[in-house]
């Protein structure tokens, strides 16, 4: 790509300032001829910050690791940069976050946002899909039905609730349940990787097709999803259903429980004797 003019060094500069104050941080290297267009449309005017769409399935091994640029122009520094304790890196991501209006969700009916539970320090990492009435209540992800067969199933896996860390994609209830919108994602999608990094899990387990898309940034149907692993920025990443999904179609459990087996191999658990407690 062509040396960076001062002006239009100057128009990035700026337009990283103003997503930084809305509290996105990452940003994805394009293509050289998409790179160009994507600048020029910068110094003209406002560009939307999302990677370019995949309609082809990735691959079993295929990587989805953003890019780090590094011009220094990018080297943005996040509230929580050099905190090494996830607990307190945490705390800071979620007082960045604050009373969030960065997208209409804030408007359209939420109660509270539900930023994500769990131990700061975990292994394994659960993302679901957005809040629903129940975690919109409580303020915390997967509290409702749905979050008990999700317990359920990490008992199952030989290990606890408070032992995982569990968030989604987006933090606040859509109106009606309805399937988070692509802007929302991408509005708040930033504050979740800033989680995954502070947490640095071995594991990520998407839950349902929304989190699987989202993470990947590739629209594939659950099939070609499901059974394979991810490099999501250096970390195992592995696709199965959401509990809702599996209340709706049990006869999916079966087929959930071996993703769940797949993620116990990678993490060396075993699953707990019938009968123990």
């Amino acid at each position: 790509m062509p040396a960076l003019t001062p002006q239009t060094r100057t128009a990035i500069a700026d337009r990283i300032r103003y997503y930084n104050e809305l509290g996105i941080y990452d940003f994805y290297r394009r293509e050289s001829a998409e790179a160009a267009a994507a600048i020029e449309s910068i110094v003209a005017g406002p560009v939307p910050l999302s990677q370019p769409e995949h309609p082809e399935p990735m691959s079993p091994r295929a990587k989805a690791v953003p890019v780090v640029l590094d011009d220094d122009l990018y080297a943005t520094a996040k509230p929580e940069a050099g905190v090494t304790d996830p607990a307190k890196a945490l705390r800071m991501i979620r007082e960045d976050l604050g009373d969030c209006t960065r997208c209409p969700l804030h408007k359209q009916g939420r109660k509270q946002i539900v930023f994500g539970v769990g131990d700061p320090h975990a292994e394994l990492m659960f993302i679901g899909e957005a809040p629903g009435a129940d975690e919109d209540l409580k303020g915390e992800p997967f509290v409702g039905r749905a979050g008990q067969l999700l317990t359920n199933m990490i008992k199952a896996m030989g290990i606890t609730r408070e032992q995982v860390y569990i968030a989604n994609i987006i933090k606040c209830r859509p109106p009606g349940n309805r399937t988070p919108e692509r802007d929302e994602c991408e509005t708040c999608s930033p504050f979740l990787m800033r989680q995954i990094a502070a947490i640095q899990p071995k594991v990520i387990v998407a839950l349902g097709a929304v989190a699987a898309k989202t993470l990947l940034a590739v629209n594939a149907p659950m099939f070609e999803f499901r059974g394979h692993w991810y490099d999501f920025r250096g970390t195992r990443l592995a696709v199965t259903y959401h509990p809702a999904f599996l209340l709706r179609d049990p006869r999916q459990k079966k087929e959930a429980w071996k993703d769940l087996q797949m993620v116990m191999m990678e993490l060396g658990l075993k699953a707990p004797a019938k009968g123990a407690e």
